[in-house]
């Protein structure tokens, strides 16, 4: 991996939106239902909303029931890092964006198969870029 992003505070503060300041810099959580990709089925990539690192692909995205949006597998598992989180009188594993720091979800060990991990994720922490419709030659 390349070297950190690194921002002052007031220059996150004017990239992003202020929910998703609150979620990815101050380690919000958005409320369940209400994200803008619980409920999206579009085929296509999950980025960091901080740096726009690529972080999970559409075709590891299943319905957790939860309400927000959860990935079985990051595109690449170096593209996040693991954060022990003790808050909340619990212990949980926060899922952070490798390159900037930037707060996603938790991870939890009750996902479908292969991993058997759901990577809960905050939609005000991602960006969804869609897939271009690509046909093959003679299809």
């Amino acid at each position: 991996m390349s070297e950190k992003v690194r921002k002052s505070e007031a220059e996150w503060k004017a990239l992003l939106s202020e929910e998703e300041f609150k979620v990815s810099r101050k380690k919000g959580t958005e409320r369940a239902f209400t994200g803008m990709y619980w409920n999206h089925h579009e085929r296509g990539t999950y980025h960091c909303v901080c740096c726009g690192a690529e972080l999970f692909h559409s075709s590891a995205k299943y319905e957790s029931g939860t309400g927000w949006p959860s990935f079985f597998t990051p595109v690449d598992p170096a593209r996040v890092a693991e954060v022990v989180d003790r808050g909340f009188f619990m212990t949980r594993v926060e899922i952070v964006c490798a390159a900037c720091d930037g707060h996603l979800g938790h991870v939890f060990p009750d996902g479908p198969l292969p991993s058997r991990r759901r990577y809960c994720m905050n939609s005000a922490a991602l960006r969804f870029s869609s897939e271009e419709a690509h046909s093959e030659p003679g299809a």
